[in-house]
């Protein structure tokens, strides 16, 4: 379930002279059934809404005052949102000849045309106010108050984001609410700017508009929200964007060091800018220092499952998990764990909106099933990172909806995840690719494979140095010290054990690597960082460098960029 709640105004959208029709409090009863939450954002003073409408023990935040004051039914807590209106302003009013005057805990409200007055007496006075329209109703609050930011209030004391949320409403002071939900709906007898900025203009008036809502609600779910607010750019061709949304599990595969965790972090920046929440599983500390991200764990700390949850429970925080600390052999353990307690809080809330699975054979392995996995039903929003797609759990391949194939090897990539699940390939798969596509399919549609240019992140990011210098890399990204003769296996499997090695061979074997270039040959491919690589070729073909020069000058590269950083 993705859409969690919905927001409606009252006058002449819920109700219709002050009353709401019986047929239009049972949809709202049929809402609530689906676990869905209500929410009422009015203009109405409290007192005033309770006396028209005795059913706002149907809704489980009422926010009043356009903006102002948050009410709960079930406790009847009260919160005030903005300060008290200023008395003076008040007493201004009167001796100007406003009569029809309502003041509430921070609103004052009154009619056209008593706005003229009202602006004069806020400049007269150099109070910090704005007025907000209502269909004929002027209404005075602090500068910044509306519908959108009481609604802000509620959602963040029930644990919701804005995009899980349906806003409905009819009037001018509704525009903050339609922009800022993940769908704004306008009822017919809505004002015509209202439709403009609303993504969806109902075809019933007042309360038959929300009944007809609430249907494609249950019936359509994130159907009803497929908007620019919830759909992630992934790159472009030349017929234009190419997006994937929430109801997408996305396959990033390729070649080790061909950018996959460069794209992933492309598409973390899109979703901030979205508002999507993302929680980043990152087994080897690839993602140490995301922008907009909140990191558990590290090579010498692992991070529990209540941290990981805890601090998802804020819609504005993002996570990365940090599994360097975890054996290889533990990870998918540690997976298994969190997963429970992150389904049960994306079936409560519909976030977070993305989960990113690096390394995703490292947490999925094909070894193990689904249920010791603890896949949940519901994967969308999964976004799985593998160099070997025929590695990953076959279950977990086969809810992937769309495929981002990078790197020399991508068409293998592909034709991969079609053996392991049992399909034939997709058209357009013996194209040429050049060397700045990547190869993008739609697994869920019939539409052959495209040719894309995918984004790039903002941020510039220290790649891998944790993982490289503490961690623990496999056996094939290892450095192997084993001489002229190849008569040692002495494994490097990190930066640090590296030097240590390095430190301890004798003459012969170090020269034996470094005439071969096998150390810049294992920074370049292995390691991915051409800098480094570059610097240690230069040493590599210095004939008049000692061993003893040479293993000096090789071990500052490494530790400038990496030892230094990582342990500080």
């Amino acid at each position: 379930m993705y859409v969690m709640a919905l927001a409606t105004d009252y006058d002449g959208t819920l109700a219709e002279d002050g009353v709401v029709r019986s047929e239009t409090l049972e949809a709202l009863k049929r809402l609530r059934a689906t676990g869905r939450k209500l929410l009422l954002v009015t203009g109405r003073e409290l007192p005033d809404l309770k006396r028209v409408f005795p059913h706002t023990d149907l809704f489980d935040r009422v926010v009043v005052e356009n903006g102002a004051l948050l009410y709960s039914p079930d406790t009847e807590e009260e919160r005030l949102l903005a300060p008290a209106p200023p008395p003076e302003f008040v007493a201004r009013l009167r001796q100007k000849g406003v009569e029809e005057i309502s003041v509430g805990r921070s609103i004052v409200a009154t009619w056209e045309p008593h706005q003229v007055t009202a602006l004069e007496a806020i400049n007269e006075l150099g109070l910090e106010l704005e007025i907000i329209f209502n269909k004929g109703a002027v209404m005075v609050l602090p500068s910044g108050v509306n519908k959108a930011t009481g609604l802000k209030s509620a959602l963040e004391e029930m644990q919701l984001s804005f995009l899980n949320v349906v806003a409905v409403g009819d009037a001018e002071n509704d525009h903050a609410l339609l922009r800022t939900c993940g769908c704004g709906a306008a009822v017919t007898n809505a004002l015509p700017a209202l439709k403009e900025t609303a993504d969806l203009v109902l075809e019933g008036a007042r309360g038959a508009g929300v009944e007809e809502l609430i249907g494609q609600i249950i019936e359509l779910d994130y159907a009803l929200c497929a908007n620019a607010r919830h759909q992630v750019p992934i790159g472009e061709d030349d017929d234009g964007t190419v997006e994937i949304g929430p109801p997408d599990v996305l396959l990033i595969a390729g070649s080790s060091g061909i950018g996959k965790s460069t794209l992933a972090t492309a598409l973390s920046e899109r979703m901030r800018e979205r508002h999507c929440q993302f929680c980043v599983f990152d087994p080897e500390g690839d993602y140490e220092g995301l922008e907009g991200a909140v990191t558990l764990g590290s090579s010498s700390a692992t991070p529990t499952d209540s941290e990981v949850l805890e601090l998802l429970a804020n819609p504005e925080d993002n996570v990365v998990v940090n599994a360097l600390g975890f054996e290889v052999e533990e990870r998918p353990a540690f997976f298994a764990e969190l997963m429970p307690g992150l389904s049960a809080l994306r079936a409560k809330t519909g976030r977070p909106h993305w989960l990113i699975i690096d390394e995703a054979h490292h947490l999925m392995p094909a070894s193990r099933d689904s249920a010791s996995l603890a896949l949940s039903d519901d994967r969308s929003g999964m976004i799985m990172i593998t160099v070997h797609p025929d590695a990953v759990s076959p279950d977990a391949l086969s809810a992937v909806t769309a495929v981002a194939a990078l790197g020399p090897k991508a068409r293998e990539v592909i034709e991969a995840l079609c053996t392991t699940v049992g399909e034939a390939p997709p058209d357009g798969l013996e194209e040429p690719q050049e060397e700045d596509e990547v190869l993008f399919w739609q697994r869920s549609t019939d539409a052959p494979v495209r040719r894309i240019r995918v984004e790039k992140p903002r941020q510039t990011r220290k790649r891998h140095t944790r993982k490289y210098a503490e961690g623990h890399m496999d056996e094939q990204t290892s450095f192997y010290f084993r001489g002229p003769k190849n008569e040692m296996n002495l494994r490097a499997h990190n930066l640090m054990m590296f030097l240590q090695i390095a430190e301890g061979i004798d003459d012969k074997t170090w020269e034996h690597h470094l005439r071969a270039g096998d150390y810049s040959k294992w920074f370049e491919e292995r390691i991915g960082d051409p800098d480094l690589a570059a610097e240690a070729a230069g040493i590599e073909e210095d004939r008049a460098l000692s061993p003893a020069e040479s293993r000096d000058r090789i071990a500052e590269a490494v530790r400038r960029r990496y030892t230094a950083p990582a342990l500080g």
